[in-house]
């Protein structure tokens, strides 16, 4: 008779996941949790047990093993391929210790970001610097999104989310009002990164919501509509594109009432619909995404790349995008006339990685498997962590796994990503 893991379930529940969360994270189907957390499979292979350990925020595969037996030792199975597997997947080419420590150092921030946020209107008593000192360092952990340092971001979130809150208790003036609002809407931009790429999906709606009340109380409309652009998230997340597509349309609109001759607003306007083109391309409506990329395009002749109110928009980005288009409409001719040119080093590092994994998937559905492997190589030099946790790549691997089940590069490759063969 099968022994519930109740230890198991109760650590994953501790933590904010539900089954379908840790399922992504470990790289399996949601059965397979539930039959874990049951009891009715008595063991997990090697492979998956680091990647388990790592999911639940266990520092060893032993501390996972206790968690799975808690009645004994003479429960417990042999580790010695688990040790074989966590070494293969730490030897693995430009895989470093730093690389695994930026992953434990995000799960292990998350608990103190739920506490910070659930405090964020009674905030602990303690200094706060004026609005413009903290604005600098809100600028710098924009940049660690961008750039896809999430060890960094992790570390910085919650004393700066937490300084922000006793500033927003004591400032007066309807300027600092709003000041402070553009700063906390930014902040959980910041948040929202490592949230929503990591698998708290409930973190990241909250951070979302919270996002666009704060770009509302800052009185930017840019800013609102910047926060529109993230919500897609949520769309893409629980499938409702329909509603993703309207969201975006609607928030581009109110961006039209403004001068779009101005650089930053011809920039939200065309990051809006740029947004809405990968949107209709997932919806599997070509005309759509054509009618909103050429409206990106317009906008985009009118600004400079660069980053406005957090969100990279320009030429380049155009590019990136329609890539994507052409990737989630399997357009052959779309993704060989977007895949002859490559992003420049000074895009952020997390749009580079973007684009790479873009076109690793797009490779693959056309057939180009050597073709594939390099873009998701390209997209780890680019951005490691981003790419290693990105489940578009899981699923490139997973099939190249498949399908070339003998290639060492593509198996010391999956076992970094954590990709099992489809």
């Amino acid at each position: 008779m099968a022994t519930p893991r109740t230890e198991l379930a109760a650590l994953r529940g501790a933590l904010g996941l539900s089954q379908e969360d840790l399922a992504r994270l470990v790289g399996v189907s949601v059965g397979t949790i539930g039959r874990w957390e049951r009891g009715q499979t008595a063991k997990l292979t090697p492979t998956l047990q680091p990647l388990l350990a790592k999911a639940l925020r266990l520092k060893t595969v032993g501390e996972l093993l206790r968690v799975l037996h808690p009645h004994g030792p003479s429960s417990v199975p042999n580790t010695s391929g688990a040790k074989e597997a966590a070494g293969m997947a730490s030897s693995s080419q430009g895989m470093s210790v730093r690389g695994s420590d930026d992953l434990d150092r995000v799960h292990a921030v998350v608990p103190r970001l739920r506490r910070v946020l659930d405090a964020f209107d009674l905030p602990e008593d303690g200094p706060a610097r004026p609005l413009e000192e903290i604005a600098a360092d809100v600028t710098r952990i924009n940049e660690h999104r961008l750039e896809a340092r999430y060890g960094v971001l992790a570390d910085q979130l919650p004393g700066l989310l937490a300084e922000l809150a006793r500033a927003s208790q004591v400032v007066k003036s309807d300027e600092q009002l709003h000041q402070a609002a553009a700063l906390r809407t930014l902040v959980f931009r910041a948040a929202d990164g490592i949230a929503f790429k990591f698998g708290y999906l409930d973190l990241s709606a909250r951070l979302i919501d919270l996002m666009r009340q704060s770009a509302a109380a800052a009185n930017d409309r840019l800013l609102v509509a910047a926060s529109e652009y993230v919500r897609t998230e949520t769309f893409f997340a629980n499938g409702d594109l329909a509603t993703g597509a309207r969201a975006l349309v609607a928030a581009a609109d109110a961006v039209a009432l403004s001068n779009r001759d101005r650089p930053d607003v011809a920039a939200a306007y065309g990051s809006l619909h740029m947004r809405a083109a990968v949107v209709a391309g997932r919806r599997g409506d070509g005309r759509a995404a054509t009618d909103h990329l050429r409206e990106a395009r317009h906008a985009a002749d009118k600004v400079r790349e660069g980053i406005y109110r957090g969100t990279a928009f320009g030429p380049h980005s155009i590019r990136i995008h329609e890539l994507a288009v052409a990737a989630e409409l399997r357009d052959p001719v779309g993704v060989g006339r977007a895949s002859a040119w490559h992003p420049p080093s000074e895009l952020p590092a997390e749009r580079r990685s973007h684009y790479y994994i873009d076109l690793g998937r797009a490779q693959l559905n056309l057939g180009r498997h050597d073709d594939a492997y390099a873009c998701i190589e390209r997209a780890r030099e680019a951005a490691p962590q981003h790419t290693r946790e990105h489940p578009q790549v899981k699923c490139t691997l997973g099939t190249l796994l498949q399908r070339r089940p003998g290639n060492s590069r593509v198996v010391e490759l999956a076992a970094w990503a954590g990709a099992r063969a489809i």
